[in-house]
């Protein structure tokens, strides 16, 4: 492992210790590896919008909007081949929660994504994705030849 040094403002430094007892994180050097990799790691995705993607869309909305429930199903629907399934939560009287694990051409993800965040009555959406290679593969199950895809982080 390669050691560097690096020089931070006072007020940085105070808000970067806060950060680390809020994350539970035991020294300095772990969290800057952690928000290196995240960043490197967004990076990435910006860059290979061509590329296939495994993620998550979570998102917020109010349940009581004229026709929105309608329009969410509507839009996973319409993009069945990046939705894989939906975790749907209850929050209050009128405000629900969905996770949704996409999976796809990331550009096809992130539209789906931006579909979803612009309708009206959606609050606080956030895409996290992870660069995958997709690769089709055929292979025995039940002495039956089958072609699937398997999905493997990149390294």
């Amino acid at each position: 492992m390669e050691r560097i040094s690096i020089s931070l403002e006072e007020g940085l430094v105070e808000q970067f210790e806060q950060y680390l007892t809020q994350r539970g994180y035991r020294n300095r050097s772990e969290a800057i590896r952690d928000l290196i990799r995240d960043r490197l790691e967004s990076e990435r995705v910006e860059q290979q919008r061509s590329s296939h993607c495994v993620g998550t869309l979570t998102y917020v909305y109010n349940h009581e909007e004229r026709e929105l429930s309608r329009r969410l199903t509507h839009a996973q629907h319409h993009h069945h081949n990046v939705a894989v399934s939906t975790l749907h939560v209850h929050l209050d009287h009128d405000n629900c929660l969905e996770t949704v694990v996409v999976s796809g051409p990331t550009e096809q993800v992130t539209a789906f994504a931006n579909t979803i965040i612009a309708e009206p009555g959606v609050r606080h959406g956030k895409l996290n994705v992870i660069p995958v290679d997709a690769q089709t593969l055929s292979h025995q199950h039940g002495g039956t030849e089958q072609q699937h895809s398997h999905s493997r982080p990149q390294t």
